[in-house]
């Protein structure tokens, strides 16, 4: 079994706590290949750094009990694999997986439990249709005085051009849509820079500590984690972000940006979660891995890892998807008209 002492070792090199991305990497040095140590170094990397066992109410030493009877000499890699995902499904975390040259084992929970709640085909077609705009990722057309934006994945980089050119085409519209359903995250510092474009002061939306020890309770200090205005203008009126259960990871993050600013009302269903920021390490085999390293809470003390709920909550009715309506778009443009 790996020591504690260079377990705790490859723990600090691999610690990964990404502020601004959910995709960097930092790797451990491989020791010795064998199922048994390969299966020890994820239960205690994940035992020192895991942040949501105490949220979850998951006993760890538990599960290991369960699974590790199952490690054997003579496992073959696709058998440990299986295995070895399995343990990482109890966890139920998006942010959770194991990726090897032949598979990825990941935790799909999440996005398939929520209503989807979004028919993009209706969308692109009775909405944003052939004349929209397209500013990097962010595809926007003017519906009735209002600026509609749709934005699929924060993996896609904003940059400050875009926001220059959503930001002066909203100039004299009664508010703006900000579309995020089924956009399940990507780098945060997308989501810091799109919710900049609507603040005209240094805003705390969070607070965030990083799981630090092998007891489920040993965590830093929390954190303020703040919104600074942009440098080039901000849109002061009025903004109603749609969401949904399928918005999650950066999504949620961009959520709670957007939910602390008076200018800004939620619709639709509360989001997915994940707000635990990912770290990574590597297995002696090779093998990569991923877990959530931190907790993120609101202003009211909430785990982001548990989704941003929604102001006003709105399901996408099947009588309007029929007619090629959107019944959360709808229900924006009569609340901004109402309230312009």
């Amino acid at each position: 079994m790996i020591s504690f002492g260079k377990k705790l070792k490859w723990g600090m090199i691999a610690l990964c706590l990404i502020i601004c991305s959910c995709e960097e990497l930092i790797l451990p040095s491989d020791p010795p290949s064998h199922p048994k140590e390969i299966f020890d170094q994820l239960w205690e990397d994940l035992q020192f750094r895991y942040a949501f066992f105490s949220h979850k109410n998951i006993d760890w030493f538990e599960i290991r009990e369960k699974y590790s009877p199952q490690i054997t000499s003579d496992l073959d890699d696709m058998k440990l694999f299986e295995i070895m995902g399995n343990m990482l499904f109890e966890l139920k975390d998006g942010h959770v997986n194991l990726e090897s040259t032949f598979g990825r084992s990941k935790n799909w929970e999440w996005f398939a439990i929520h209503p989807k709640d979004y028919n993009e085909s209706n969308i692109y077609f009775n909405y944003l249709t052939v004349d929209h705009r397209l500013s990097g990722p962010l595809r926007h057309k003017v519906i009735d005085s209002v600026l509609y934006i749709n934005y699929r994945s924060f993996t896609s980089d904003i940059t400050d051009p875009n926001m220059d050119a959503i930001l002066n085409r909203c100039e004299g519209l009664r508010g703006i849509i900000l579309d995020i359903r089924n956009n399940a995250g990507g780098n945060l510092k997308n989501a810091y820079k799109l919710a900049s474009g609507f603040t005209g002061t240094q805003v705390t939306y969070a607070h965030q500590r990083m799981k630090n020890g092998p007891g489920i309770n040993e965590f830093t200090a929390w954190r303020p984690m703040i919104v600074n205005p942009r440098k080039k203008g901000f849109f002061n009126g009025n903004v109603v972000v749609l969401t949904n259960g399928r918005a999650y990871s950066a999504s949620t993050f961009f959520a709670q940006m957007m939910r602390v600013l008076p200018n800004v009302v939620l619709m639709g269903n509360k989001t997915g979660g994940g707000g635990g920021t990912p770290a990574f390490g590597e297995l002696p085999n090779g093998w990569i891995y991923r877990f959530s390293a931190t907790q993120t809470i609101d202003l009211d003390g909430n785990q982001l890892e548990d989704g941003v709920p929604a102001d006003i909550q709105i399901r996408l009715r099947r009588s309007d998807e029929i007619k090629g309506k959107d019944t959360l778009i709808d229900e924006a443009l009569l609340y901004l008209s109402a309230n312009f």
